[in-house]
């Protein structure tokens, strides 16, 4: 059974960071590339950072500079460290499997709140 428990949001302040952490299981992870995904009120899911097994990584536009998804795959572990936030920047982080089609696995951890406000 495929798990995926994220961790590590919270309130911050504009320009402040935090790091988001990811354990998955029940699945092969060094198989897959890992990404993670936001999703802010009444918006979509969107990817914003995924890595591949190899570790080539990738970024939306948006957090290109800012932040940086790393992973463990000794751990099962994903990380997505997040500088200067912003308020934009606020949602539920999810992290799931990627594919060019979208994501690997239908079901989805709780995700972690992330808000960013003065």
């Amino acid at each position: 059974q495929v798990q995926l428990v994220e961790s590590g949001g919270g309130l911050v302040q504009p320009g402040g960071s935090l790091r988001l952490s990811c354990k998955a299981s029940g699945f092969s992870f060094y198989r897959n590339t890992m990404g993670w995904y936001r999703q802010a009120p009444g918006k979509e899911r969107d990817l914003v950072a995924s890595i591949t097994r190899a570790g080539n990584t990738n970024y939306v536009d948006s957090v290109k500079g800012r932040f940086t998804i790393s992973r463990d795959n000794a751990e099962n572990m994903v990380y997505l460290q997040m500088n200067s936030l912003k308020p934009e920047d606020t949602a539920v982080y999810y992290c799931n499997g990627v594919l060019q089609s979208g994501p690997v696995f239908p079901s989805w951890g709780q995700g972690t709140q992330v808000t960013v406000s003065a």
